[in-house]
């Protein structure tokens, strides 16, 4: 009995101190949650959603990597200013600079967490793995690849409870009567 007593001590002492990158793929991400809500206003709800994947283990790093010139600067002010992250342009898809991204703090991190269901990843995982990076991927699962969930250390679901739906801005009458009034003039 008093050795079951001292394992119970022992473990609750234990203290994990994980530093973890999470690497978000954003149009693959936004894709996956715009087809799960069938709504295009549905964003990531990043203060439910950060705490949810590190489970009390430090963050060192985070990277929105979005495809696009257009990326609003609304996200940009919130993750720099609550997860000190970043948002970093691409020319066509995530897939290259993440990846490059990812092998790059490999060896400054304990776990890296990519944000994306795309099975493009599985390489990628296999190469952090080898390196002895612990690597979880979070994702809607209906959208994931199940070879990237199988070769995870971890998944965790993004459900909707992770995400919001803004609301819709109602357009005025006059507002309306004004872009026709341009629109006509174009002619």
């Amino acid at each position: 009995m008093n050795e079951i007593n001292e394992t119970q001590n022992n473990a609750e002492s234990i203290v994990i101190s994980q530093s973890v990158a999470i690497l978000i793929d954003g149009n693959n991400i936004e894709r996956s949650i715009h087809t799960e809500a069938n709504d295009t206003n549905t964003m990531l709800n990043f203060d439910i959603l950060i705490p949810k994947l590190l489970v009390n283990r430090g963050l060192s790093r985070l990277v929105y990597f979005r495809e696009g010139k257009h990326i609003s600067n609304k996200l940009q002010e919130r993750l720099h200013n609550f997860y000190h992250g970043s948002v970093r342009p691409c020319h066509k898809s995530a897939d290259i600079p993440l990846s490059i991204n990812a092998i790059q703090v490999a060896n400054k991190v304990d776990t890296i967490i990519i944000m994306s269901g795309d099975s493009d990843y599985i390489e990628l995982l296999r190469h952090l793995k080898s390196e002895g990076v612990r690597v979880e991927i979070a994702a809607v699962e209906s959208t994931t690849s199940r070879l990237i969930i199988e070769e995870a250390d971890h998944f965790h679901e993004i459900t909707k409870g992770d995400w919001f739906t803004l609301p819709v801005k109602k357009v005025s009458k006059r507002h309306n009567n004004m872009r026709n009034v341009k629109d006509n003039t174009k002619k």
